[in-house]
């Protein structure tokens, strides 16, 4: 009698077509310490390494899920898309590169606004999504931002940021570098409302964005290891000619030199946001208060 282990005809081949092979997306490596985890369990933790806990790039659909109660939110100017007032060609033309990107990614730009509830608090969220062209800030960006910030105002809401970009769109130019000056100006308006702006900073923030509103908030607080930072590390090693700090433009070194106000783990960041606009966001009496001191101001003038 045989064995059954042991192997009869020699040179089996199996056809490619009859290979079973894994299929790709079930497991998740962490670039970090290199853990291996299912990406269910991967997800179930809010895309961060179950064992150091590095936290994966996400975008839009997952921060609102994460944040909105029960994943409801209404969407603000969902259908708005970029012109190419430039008329600006690189390896193909402008209107090609968004078109192509809006397919392959489901999205109609870098950045997405949204109104709903966080644990029942009224609030407004804009967020930035890395994948469409690097997240970087063009007119609709800007525009976006500074309807989402008129949204607030107009209901009485907090602001939420999440800002996750490379920096300005060189493909707009100069149209993109004034969205600086227009969302900055907005955050002010909105500043004299006594409304809060909570900024989130995310890995990356870079460039223009951080240049102006991602650094402009009430609070500035960002995610564990977040690169957060103007100019890249070669560029600034480059200009100074010296080897720059360990850890340099991470979300902790920048904690450390006082430019933000504290690190959230994503796993806590909606119920540290709901405790903090507990304590900042104004009540009834004090938006009574406020409506009436406008209308004698309005009635003196």
């Amino acid at each position: 009698m045989m064995p059954w282990f042991k192997r009869v005809d020699k040179g089996i081949h199996t056809p490619t077509e009859e290979k079973k092979e894994t299929p790709d997306g079930l497991w998740y490596k962490c670039p970090e310490c290199k853990t291996v985890t299912s990406m269910a369990e991967h997800r179930k933790n809010l895309n961060t390494c179950v064992k150091c806990d590095y936290h994966d790039r996400i975008g839009s659909k997952e921060y609102f899920a994460i944040l909105f109660d029960n994943n409801k939110f209404t969407e603000l100017d969902e259908n708005l898309t970029s012109g190419d007032p430039l008329n600006f060609v690189d390896t193909k033309p402008y209107p090609q590169r968004i078109a192509a990107t809006q397919k392959n990614t489901g999205l109609k730009d870098a950045v997405r606004t949204a109104y709903g509830k966080i644990n029942g608090q009224e609030i407004t969220i804009a967020c930035m999504d890395f994948a469409f062209i690097g997240g970087s800030m063009g007119s609709v960006v800007g525009e976006k931002i500074a309807r989402a910030i008129d949204h607030a105002r107009k209901t009485r809401t907090p602001f939420l940021m999440i800002s996750k970009s490379g920096g300005a769109r060189m493909m707009e130019a100069g149209f993109s570098l004034m969205q600086m000056a227009k969302t900055s100006a907005k955050l002010a308006l909105l500043s004299e409302e006594g409304l809060p702006y909570i900024s989130l900073l995310t890995d990356p923030t870079t460039g223009g964005v951080t240049a102006s509103f991602a650094m402009l908030g009430d609070f500035n607080i960002a995610e564990p290891g977040a690169l957060i930072g103007f100019a890249g590390p070669r560029v600034i090693k480059e200009t100074i000619g010296r080897d720059l700090p360990k850890g340099f433009q991470s979300a902790e070194f920048v904690l450390e030199h006082g430019f933000l106000d504290f690190i959230v783990d994503r796993k806590e960041l909606k119920q540290r946001l709901t405790d903090l606009l507990a304590m900042v966001m104004p009540t009834e009496e004090e938006n009574g208060n406020k409506k009436q001191v406008r209308k004698t101001t309005e009635k003196v003038s």
